[in-house]
C-alpha cells in the first residue's frame, strides 16, 4: 500500500512511516548518551587516578608529585588570568550597579545596591565569572598542549620510559586550575564589588558609609564560603576536562582542534550544571 499522510499506518519498504521518522531519532539520541556516559567515565577515571598518585606522592617518599610543575601551572594558568578575570569582573559589578540603580529608584531603596550585589558576587557571580574566563584562557590551551604531545607521540616515549603521563602531566595542571580557580574566584569577587563601590559613590551618590555599612550587614560568611567552595570545584571541573580531552586525542592537528573545542563547550556546560547543584544543595540547606 503506498505511503498516504491520511494514513498512519502506511509502510515503505516494510516499515511503518512513524517507526522510520522515531528510528533516526532514537539512534542520535542513543549516540549522544552512549557519548555522554563515555566521558563521564573517562572523567571519572581519570579523576581517580590522580587521587591515587596524589596520594602515592604524600605517603611514598620515593614517589614525588614535582612542587616545580604544580607551581610553573599555576603561574601559567592563574597569575596570567589575574589581569582578565579583574577585567571582566569589574566592568560586570560596574555593569549590576547601573542596571539596578533605576529599579531601586522607583522604591527609593537605591542603596539596596550593595546588599544585592554584594550576595550575587559572592555566592555567583565571581566564581562563575573567573571560571569561564579561565576555560577560555587556561583550559583549552591545556587540551591543545596535551594533544599536541599525543600527536607527537611524546605520551608513548612517556610511557616507554616507564613514565606515567597522569603523574607528571595530568596532577600538575588539575591541582594548578583547583589552586588557581580558587583564588581567581576570590579576587574576581572582590573587583566586581570595589568597582560597584566606586561607581556607586561617584556617580550614583551613594555614601561610601551606607554603602559598606549595608555590604557588612547583609553579606555572611556562608555567602563567601559558598563561591570559594565553587571555585575550587569548577577549577577541578576545567582541570579534569582538559585533560581528558587532550588525552584522547585522535587525528592529528584537527583531533587536536576538536579536543580544545571540546574543552571550552563541555568546561562551560559542566561548570552551570555544578553551579546549578551547588545552588540547589545550599537552597535546602538553608544556606541561601
Amino acid at each position: 500500500m503506498p505511503p498516504t499522510d491520511d494514513n498512519p499506518r502506511a509502510t515503505r519498504n516494510g516499515l511503518p512511516l512513524r517507526g522510520l521518522l522515531i528510528v533516526p531519532v532514537l539512534e542520535i539520541v542513543g549516540r549522544k548518551t552512549r557519548t555522554a556516559l563515555d566521558q563521564i567515565g573517562g572523567l571519572v577515571y581519570l579523576f581517580w587516578d590522580m587521587l591515587v598518585w596524589i596520594w602515592r606522592g604524600l605517603t611514598r617518599p620515593k614517589v614525588r608529585i614535582g612542587r616545580t610543575a604544580v607551581v610553573t601551572q599555576i603561574v601559567r594558568v592563574g597569575v596570567r588570568s589575574i589581569f582578565i578575570v579583574s577585567l571582566v569582573s569589574g566592568v560586570v559589578g560596574l555593569i549590576l550597579a547601573l542596571q539596578l540603580s533605576p529599579p531601586l529608584d522607583e522604591f527609593g531603596q537605591r542603596p539596596l545596591i550593595a546588599n544585592i550585589i554584594g550576595v550575587a558576587v559572592l555566592r555567583e557571580l565571581g566564581p562563575l565569572i573567573g571560571a569561564i574566563v579561565l576555560t577560555g584562557f587556561a583550559g583549552a590551551s591545556i587540551a591543545a598542549e596535551i594533544g599536541t604531545m599525543v600527536v607527537s607521540e611524546e605520551i608513548e616515549a612517556l610511557e616507554a620510559h616507564a613514565l606515567n603521563p597522569v603523574r607528571f602531566l595530568v596532577v600538575p595542571r588539575v591541582l594548578a586550575s583547583v589552586l588557581s580557580m580558587t583564588a581567581l574566584g576570590v579576587i574576581a569577587s572582590s573587583v566586581a564589588i570595589l568597582c560597584a563601590l566606586l561607581i556607586s559613590v561617584t556617580i550614583l551618590e551613594i555614601p561610601y558609609a551606607t554603602f559598606t555599612s549595608n555590604l557588612v550587614d547583609q553579606v555572611k560568611l556562608s555567602d563567601f564560603m559558598s563561591g570559594f567552595i565553587k571555585g575550587g570545584v569548577f577549577g577541578l571541573l576545567i582541570g579534569l576536562i582538559a585533560c581528558h580531552n587532550g588525552l584522547a586525542v585522535s587525528g592529528g592537528a584537527a583531533g587536536v582542534g576538536n579536543a580544545t573545542t571540546n574543552t571550552v563547550v563541555q568546561s562551560v556546560v559542566a561548570i552551570i550544571f555544578a553551579d546549578l547543584v551547588f545552588t540547589a544543595a545550599f537552597f535546602a540547606l538553608g544556606l541561601v
